[in-house]
């Protein structure tokens, strides 16, 4: 069961859900390509040297060390909208929440790099009266998800 179903109050109804996006892949499957790389390398006609195996071995180990990683972070973490208010929760035994009400937002301000214009990901900060929510980065469609605080 997901987070925000435990905790919504009565009548309340969740309007957008996001998560961070897919781009938290990126650096385990680069070391991935490298490990990979390592294996086209030859020692002569009878295929990779030793060391050249070790070192993708290696490499290979650390890829699949950062693509959990970031499946565990991206699965851990839940950003949802509701018609009330705003709820950020990271974390899997060790659990971080920010819940913002709707009547305290003040801003949504959302930064994008070229490459997360063009994939469509981006840094959101929720600016509200008196505080606000930590930045939230590498979040999917951070458009929509200031479209749908902002048009209530």
């Amino acid at each position: 069961m997901r987070y925000i179903e435990r905790i919504l109050q009565p009548g309340e109804t969740v309007t957008y859900t996001s998560t961070l996006h897919w781009i938290v892949y990126l650096p385990g499957l680069a070391v991935l390509a490298i490990a990979a790389a390592c294996l086209t390398q030859t020692g002569g006609t009878a295929g990779p040297a030793p060391i050249w195996l070790m070192a993708s071995a290696s490499l290979a180990l650390v890829a699949a060390i950062l693509l959990f990683g970031a499946w565990f972070r991206r699965w851990t973490t839940e950003i949802d909208v509701t018609d009330r208010r705003i709820v950020y929760k990271r974390g899997f035994i060790w659990r971080h929440t920010v819940e913002m009400n709707m009547d305290k937002v003040e801003s949504v301000d959302v930064d994008q790099s070229l490459l997360g214009r063009i994939f469509d990901y981006g840094d959101i900060r929720i600016r509200g009266t008196g505080s606000g929510i930590e930045p939230l980065r590498g979040i999917d469609s951070p458009l929509d998800f200031r479209n749908h605080v902002t048009a209530r």
